[in-house]
């Protein structure tokens, strides 16, 4: 049984060297989404630096600094889901532009170990991807954390990636079936679930029904957590209001996004879907 799970974890590891080779091959292309990332960052600091100057009100130094790091913390949170959700979404295209889709699909790997290194692969990424950028934005707009309460932030994005990786595998089905458009759909899925979460503001100011659609996301309950744990110090206790509903959607979400992908799997080989173009 020991044996079996070491062979399995190999087998997944081993999809997690291959997404970090293409990443090298591709280094380029991951420093104009590490460089967009930096300065979409610092774009959302600014507005909030200036918005006393746009309000035309005088600026309490405390209320704008706090305003730009619940900005920061809501943007760089959702960096991180967001690359998790992309990532995946991106698994199918990247196959096919590779021309290496059939072949990992017919290999003799469970599909869980590979969505298992896929989902390895990813994290390593996001993780990556959101210490640079914290680290870059920090050079340029001074972040007060010193009340902040980094273990209640880490069991945060912890649970949030958990949570995000089944809303990601799911999101993976539109591409496998729809070789032109899925992608797009994915990224329109990624796109709403933006909007629905308080990135950029509390979900109490958006209309009644789009209220009704955050409640679903994993992303209203992570975010809103972080920036307790960040900006007000909140321990891992204080969050749990946070923190269990995002457990409830990832319990919820990984076993029904590997469903649909299996399915949508055997649909794809059925028709032929799995071609490269067409």
């Amino acid at each position: 049984m020991i044996s079996q799970l070491n062979g399995q974890l190999g087998l997944a590891y081993a999809f997690v060297e291959r997404e970090i080779a293409l990443s090298k091959r591709y280094w380029a292309w991951e420093l104009v989404w590490l460089v967009y990332g930096i300065v979409t960052s610092l774009s959302v600091a600014y507005i909030g630096l200036a918005a006393p100057a746009i309000a035309g009100g005088a600026a309490d130094t405390a209320a704008v600094s706090r305003f730009v790091l619940y900005l920061l913390v809501g943007t760089i949170t959702w960096r991180f889901l967001g690359l998790i959700f992309e990532q995946m979404g991106e698994t199918i295209a990247w196959e096919r532009w590779e021309g290496t889709i059939e072949y990992t699909f017919m290999a003799p790997v469970p599909r869980l170990t590979h969505l298992l290194g896929m989902c390895g692969a990813t994290l390593v990424r996001a993780i990556g991807f959101s210490v640079a950028i914290l680290a870059a934005v920090t050079l340029f707009i001074p972040v007060d954390l010193s009340r902040a309460n980094p273990a209640s932030a880490l069991v945060l994005l912890a649970t949030g990636a958990v949570a995000f990786i089944g809303l990601a595998i799911g999101s993976a089905v539109f591409p496998l079936l729809w070789t032109e458009k899925g992608l797009q759909m994915a990224y329109i899925v990624q796109a709403v679930v933006l909007l629905v979460s308080g990135v950029y503001y509390p979900t109490s100011v958006l209309p009644g029904w789009m209220q009704a659609l955050s409640v679903v996301s994993p992303a209203t309950y992570v975010i809103h957590g972080m920036r307790a744990a960040l900006l007000d110090g909140a321990d891992v206790g204080a969050v749990w209001p946070d923190l269990w509903p995002a457990l409830v959607v990832g319990a919820v979400s990984i076993p029904l996004g590997l469903r649909l992908f299996l399915l949508a799997e055997r649909h794809a080989k059925r028709t032929g879907r799995l071609k490269r173009s067409g």
